[in-house]
């Protein structure tokens, strides 16, 4: 029995080394670690911010909100990708939002003061005439930065209000576009793993080992699905609509606590 337990306890240290490394077959098909479990590296540095960023941490060998932040931000590469493959293991707190977005074309910096009404109406305002500058920020200061970009939904489907509205809001879905077919994810508080494919236009979105959405980011459905949500902020779905085919990616921080991990990708 204790020469068991012995054994367990050593598979159950190796398991957890072997998070934020690269298996012999992910090194063979020429997939990179982003993530390292200690830095900020391939990452734009939330400490290198002026001010500070204060939406994100590094604990336990995890990239993970701090839900309380005074500036809610993404997490954003430092580089933009064009085709490429990403696979990474994700979880959210109970009730939690989060999501992966990329292809990334721009950002827009909001002040929660400033805001009023539909806040696809305050985005617009700010991409015609922006008031807010983060530099400019107090220390003190809040803030958003919206990130402009396609987005792998990632969230509680069974306690977030934001799942049920419709199912193009629940996990694997290409947000407020396209609805996932299945729904394979683990409930709050539990370990998935996820990939994401981009090729052109081509998307696919995988959870857990299971295709839940494929297609591509220019369906006329989708298209007309994301016009609807932005008709308060037609110049976010005029971007989105004519995108450019490359863009950085980030990890969203939706005001809740998240965790990211094992991220790895491949260029194509």
């Amino acid at each position: 029995m204790t020469r068991t337990l012995a054994l367990l306890t050593l598979s159950a240290l190796a398991l957890g080394a072997a998070d934020n490394t690269l298996t012999p077959e992910e090194k063979k098909e020429g997939f990179r670690l982003l993530f390292d479990g200690k830095t900020y590296k391939n990452f734009r540095d939330p400490s290198k911010e002026t001010p500070p960023g204060d939406s994100w941490t590094i604990e336990d060998g995890c990239l993970t909100t701090l839900p309380k932040a005074l500036r809610q931000e993404d997490l954003i590469t430092a580089k933009a990708y064009g085709d490429f493959e990403l696979r990474f293991s994700w979880k959210v707190s109970e009730g939690g939002n989060t999501g992966l977005k990329y292809r990334q074309q721009r950002t827009v910096y909001l002040d929660p003061k400033q805001m009023k009404g539909p806040f696809e109406a305050n985005v617009q305002k700010q991409i015609d005439s922006p008031t807010v500058e983060r530099a400019k920020l107090a220390a003190d200061a809040k803030g958003q930065e919206y990130t402009v970009a396609f987005e792998m939904q990632l969230i509680d489907d069974l306690r977030h209000p934001d799942a049920k509205k419709s199912e193009d809001r629940k996990t694997g879905a290409l947000y407020s576009m396209l609805a996932p077919t299945k729904h394979p994810a683990h409930p709050a508080g539990e370990w998935n793993d996820a990939r994401l494919i981009l090729k052109g236009t081509h998307f696919e979105h995988w959870i857990n080992g299971e295709l839940v959405l494929s297609g591509t980011l220019d369906d006329p459905a989708g298209l007309a699905s994301l016009k609807h949500r932005w008709e308060n902020g037609p110049a976010v779905y005029e971007i989105l609509a004519h995108e450019k085919l490359t863009g950085q990616f980030s990890l969203q921080h939706h005001g809740d606590k998240v965790w990211f991990k094992n991220l790895r990708i491949k260029e194509n």
